[in-house]
């Protein structure tokens, strides 16, 4: 059965967070829907690109991918306003809490780390944030593109979520799907990961 996968977007995410993942899973396979948590016709992300939800976030989800988008400037639209704004925390901490494993690109772990989602647990974000996430996850990993805690998983910086994306479908669907869309993406994977477990053998 195809793995219900949504991609949240809001104002002023970066494209390729959401778009990378969104690219890769349809390909290995997932069934994967762009959603807004509040009603928007459309949703202008971080370059400008104008972009159409396919419906709303779903109450309960196997997979949520959380896209970052402007953080560092502290600006009025992005990851920084909406951890201020303090709406999305709360929505993607319920999906959680139903049972969802919930991912995060790039600075989208801010986001999680507002809804307690990083309380005790190990993450990664872009590499200009590190020391603005250290109290906010536990540890910060700095040298891995993806950190693996099981129904947490978090990227670096961008590109960093095509191969997240290309670890959940391998995890998920197995190596033959994420090899499938590595191919078909002319992708050098990066297959190093993180993995919590593999940490405390």
């Amino acid at each position: 059965m195809p793995i219900h996968t949504e991609i949240l977007l809001y104002d002023h995410f970066d494209e390729l967070d959401a778009l990378g993942p969104y690219e890769v899973l349809v390909m290995a396979g997932f069934d994967v829907a762009l959603v807004a948590a509040e009603p928007a016709d459309q949703i202008v992300a971080a370059q400008g690109t104008i972009m159409v939800p396919h419906r709303g976030l779903s109450d309960r989800v196997d997979l949520l991918i959380v896209p970052g988008g402007p953080w560092t400037k502290r600006g009025p639209r992005g990851t920084w306003a909406e951890v201020q704004r303090g709406v999305l925390p709360p929505i993607i901490s319920a999906r959680h809490a139903g049972g969802a494993t919930v991912a995060s690109v790039c600075t989208g772990a801010f986001l999680l780390a507002a809804g307690g989602l990083l309380d005790g647990r190990p993450a990664t974000t872009h590499h200009d944030d590190f020391d603005d996430l250290e109290g906010k996850a536990t540890p910060v990993i700095r040298d891995a593109r993806v950190v693996d805690d099981g129904d947490i998983i978090t990227a670096g910086g961008v590109t960093s979520g095509i191969d997240m994306a290309l670890w959940l479908a391998e995890k998920h669907a197995g190596a033959e799907a994420a090899d499938r869309a590595t191919a078909m993406l002319e992708h050098r994977r990066d297959r190093s990961v993180w993995r919590a477990k593999e940490a405390h053998a």
